[in-house]
């Protein structure tokens, strides 16, 4: 596999990317904290958007430098937007919108998108690894919604917290800000899997590895009608779910897929 390290349209190289084959590592890059300060979050959305535009893409992983995977929203940054004419509103306004448009464009990616963490994910930080498909983190790694001790209750965060983790333990994390370790984390349903940190890279290459392996244009299909009937009743997920098979089926990669299954071949896929 041939690797190519390129810049970002962002300043500061605030997000580095690196390709591997099909697999695109954005690490972050804001030291000490890897605080999403509004440019953060801007060169991430800007480094999404070239990986949807790249075909050889098939999986994304974000991940940080730092012993602190991220601490969330910038807080030298807002405050020192209150000196604004309107008190920093407009600037806030700005702030959470843009979280809410990253956070939903890694949920609306058509690529699966992994959390590789290694250290500390607070606030806005434990939102984006809820945020992605999937989370694999060391055993020394923590996670948290700290903003009620501070007064600013992590309202944002709680969309992503309450959609993967069950409610009573979504509001625990909510409630007390306390930070839990990685072991609380899976059996929350926050984190996939716990490696030591010397296997962590080699774990999250393989599970993107087995899924570039796929029918890119199957698991878009696949990954956007999970999100969707999620939030369905039943009997409208069914019907969704339904309607979403039978378009797979049309597909000529599905035709492909069980055409090599039956003929006990490794199937040639077309991305159609």
């Amino acid at each position: 596999m041939s690797s190519n390290v390129q810049p970002l349209r962002q300043p500061g190289g605030l997000v580095l990317a690196h390709r591997d084959g099909p697999l695109l590592r954005l690490t972050l890059n804001n030291p000490p904290a890897n605080a999403l300060s509004v440019a953060m979050m801007e060169a991430l959305v800007a480094a999404l958007d070239d990986a949807a535009a790249d075909q050889a893409v098939r999986a994304i992983v974000i991940r940080s430098n730092e012993r602190v995977f991220s601490a969330g929203h910038d807080l030298k940054e807002l405050t020192a937007h209150r000196a604004d004419h309107d008190g920093g509103v407009g600037f806030f306004k700005q702030t959470f919108q843009l979280c809410a448009a990253l956070m939903t464009r890694i949920v609306e990616h058509d690529r699966p998108v992994i959390a590789e963490v290694d250290g500390l994910a607070t606030a806005a930080g434990c939102q984006l690894v809820a945020s992605c498909d999937l989370a694999i983190c060391t055993d020394s790694s923590g996670f948290c919604t700290p903003g009620v001790n501070i007064g600013l209750f992590c309202s944002t965060p709680m969309v992503a917290l309450s959609r993967n983790v069950h409610r009573k333990q979504a509001m625990e994390m909510l409630l007390t800000g306390e930070t839990i370790d990685a072991s609380t984390a899976k059996e929350f349903g926050l984190v996939n899997r716990i490696v030591p940190r010397q296997y962590l890279n080699q774990v999250v290459e393989k599970y993107a590895q087995t899924i570039a392996e796929k029918s890119c244009f199957v698991v878009g299909l696949g990954k956007a009608a999970f999100y969707r009937q999620a939030e369905m009743t039943l009997a409208d997920a069914y019907a969704h779910a339904s309607a979403v098979m039978v378009e797979n089926m049309m597909a000529a990669d599905a035709e492909e897929g069980i055409t090599a299954f039956l003929q006990k071949r490794p199937a040639k896929w077309t991305g159609k």
